[in-house]
């Protein structure tokens, strides 16, 4: 009999929606209702997050999207990751004095993705109009939401700062000059206008439903939101993380050259899931190097809190994180060596490092006999994000209250989604970047710029190295998995560097421990900052491991003998996992869906 849950695995047949908001799993729940397929409720959903969520994901930020089209029996990566600014080059950098790109500001802005993910997603799959999916963001915007507590906690850690340096995002966020009271309703009417004549430069050309998510696009990239975009990166200086100010790098012309691609992802076969992640320009390969690496283990009979457990996840998830820093970069630009990293016999090599104590080496491989080149920023560990996205989950509780450092600044974080429909489509995606907190608010719009470009490193050496066109090494990290050839689960986390190792165990746990969703989802977690951040200013934290206060004690104990530097963390205090999955029953299809408690506002719903 299953064990307590802190929530029902969701279970139905027509359509399940989890997402990291109530508001947004409802919101996509009615699309589905409304006789739209799981494309159409992901956008309407994702808009969504973009309003209630704004300290998580803007309408600037990034929205990588995987699918599963139930029609055409395939998988395809939405890369909803902008490159960077044809100005933004290395000697640029060098020349301002710096070593790292800056975690805030505008200095750090690629082209924003996130619109152009989802119109595209909407174009190629959807059914339904834009204007209708849009609408409740727009209503959210216009007629307020009920502000969670982590909005509110999020600006009071960086209100001097909006007060003091960026007055556009104070007149936002500091409505009278005050902090807003979270459970009261909170608006942003100017991003409700920003989309709205949005929808009405798409509208007016009247034609069919594609003509008019084109024009959409247009009217995004090629016309008033990317020359307000333009404006503001040009007339302004802005303080940003490295204590100086600085205009930006972004144009006009750097968002009309640019549109979404649609790629084939990349798949391993894992004892009969074929698990489905994103290319070597995101870190969606080291869940599947951590597979080849564990499928080398017999983790059926071990026990999912304990110090064996723990351990042999944590040892592979260092060796993979450090090919992660050593080899992945934008194909487009760097060759990344992935059927070597994901074949047999590297993998067979590579597992014989694992030993009984925890490594405090960063040990990246030579697939193909090359030699790994790996930087490390400064070892200092901190929790100022806008600068970063380490889990909200963390900030609540177990690694103390939210660091604001000298300049304000405060830990950003994302979102995601999972849906899936009745004729089996599938949608997981991530979207972050253009959080409140990271940059100011471009008047004309409502919302600020994102700040992804600081994952690439200025040193022309690196394969996540900074170059003009290139896309930043993204920690952003949706899931699907396949089982038996057929579509079954969509699942992922926010959470920075620790998405793969929550997600991974998600899976794991359901794979090995036969959890249903919901209890693989609520059981405790962990996870190492061994690897160097993806974050300015790029710390690593060598051989630490983060324990969610209610793994047992013993194991803590088990688990420190074995050297590893063990930290622990409120009870729950981890990744905010969601998943849906489709299962083939003698009696029929069933979906299913769990939501992660931690954060308390993730939610799964069906019927």
């Amino acid at each position: 009999m299953p064990g307590f849950t802190t929530r029902p695995e969701i279970r139905g047949t027509f359509g399940v929606v989890a997402t990291t908001h109530w508001l947004a799993s409802a919101v996509g729940m009615s699309v589905l209702e409304r006789g739209g397929n799981a494309f159409d409720a992901a956008v309407a959903a994702g808009f969504t997050l973009q309003v209630v969520e704004p300290h998580l994901n803007g309408p600037l930020g990034e929205a990588p999207i995987l699918v599963w089209d139930q029609k055409k029996r395939e998988t395809r990566m939405i890369c909803g990751q902008g490159v960077a600014p044809a100005a933004a080059t290395i000697a640029h950098f060098k020349g301002l004095g710096l070593d790292l790109i800056p975690g805030t500001g505008l200095l750090a802005a690629a082209v924003p993705g996130a619109f152009d993910g989802w119109a595209r997603l909407l174009l190629d799959y959807g059914t339904m109009p834009l204007a209708e999916l849009i609408a409740p963001a727009i209503g959210y915007a216009e007629n307020g939401y009920p502000l969670v507590a982590r909005i509110r906690e999020t600006i009071s850690t960086v209100a001097e700062l909006f007060r003091r340096e960026w007055p556009t995002s104070a007149a936002t966020y500091l409505p009278g000059g005050n902090l807003p009271v979270a459970g009261r309703l909170f608006r942003n009417p100017v991003l409700a206008a920003t989309y709205r004549r949005m929808l009405a430069e798409s509208e007016a050309g009247g034609g069919n439903r594609e003509a008019r998510i084109e024009r959409a696009r247009d009217a995004w990239y090629r016309g008033f939101s990317a020359e307000a975009v333009d404006k503001f990166c040009r007339s302004q200086k802005v303080l940003d993380a490295s204590g100086r100010r600085h205009s930006g790098l972004l144009t006009a012309d750097d968002m009309a050259r640019w549109q979404a691609p649609v790629e084939v992802p990349l798949t391993y076969d894992y004892r009969g899931y074929i698990v489905v992640k994103g290319g070597p320009w995101s870190q969606g390969p080291v869940l599947l190097q951590q597979l080849a690496l564990l499928k080398g283990f017999d983790l059926d009979g071990l026990d999912p809190t304990g110090p064996e457990f723990i351990h042999i996840v944590t040892e592979c998830a260092k060796l993979a994180y450090a090919d992660r820093e050593a080899w992945y970069g934008d194909p487009n630009f760097v060759d990344v060596p992935m059927a070597t990293l994901l074949s047999p016999a590297y993998n067979d090599a590579r597992r014989k490092l694992i030993g009984d104590r925890a490594s405090f080496e960063l040990r990246p491989g030579s697939p193909d006999g090359r030699f790994p080149y790996v930087l490390v920023g400064g070892m200092e560990v901190t929790a100022m994000a806008g600068v970063g996205e380490p889990t909200v989950g963390e900030l609540a509780g177990g690694i103390g209250e939210p660091t604001t450092s000298e300049l304000g600044v405060v830990a950003g974080d994302t979102c995601h989604l999972d849906i899936i429909d009745q004729w089996g489509n599938m949608v997981s995606a991530t979207p972050s970047g253009g959080w409140l907190q990271s940059s100011p608010v471009i008047p004309e719009l409502g919302f600020c710029l994102g700040t992804r470009m600081q994952i690439a490193w200025l040193d022309e050496e690196s394969p996540s190295s900074l170059a003009p066109g290139k896309r930043p090494r993204s920690t952003l990290s949706p899931c699907l998995a396949l089982k038996d050839g057929e579509p079954y689960m969509a699942f992922g986390t926010p959470g920075g560097d620790g998405q793969d190792q929550w997600s991974l165990q998600l899976f794991l746990h359901h794979v090995h421990h036969g959890m249903n969703l919901q209890e693989a989802i609520d059981c405790p977690e962990f996870n190492t900052g061994h690897a160097p951040s993806s974050f300015y200013p790029r710390a690593a934290d060598p051989g630490s491991l983060t324990l969610e206060g209610r793994v047992p004690q013993v194991t803590a104990r088990a688990l420190v003998e074995r050297g590893h530097r063990v930290k622990m963390g409120e009870t729950w205090s981890g990744g905010r996992l969601t998943a849906c999955a489709r299962e083939q029953t003698e009696d029929g299809v069933i979906l299913k869906a769990g939501a992660n408690p931690r954060g308390m506002q993730t939610y799964a719903v069906g019927r």
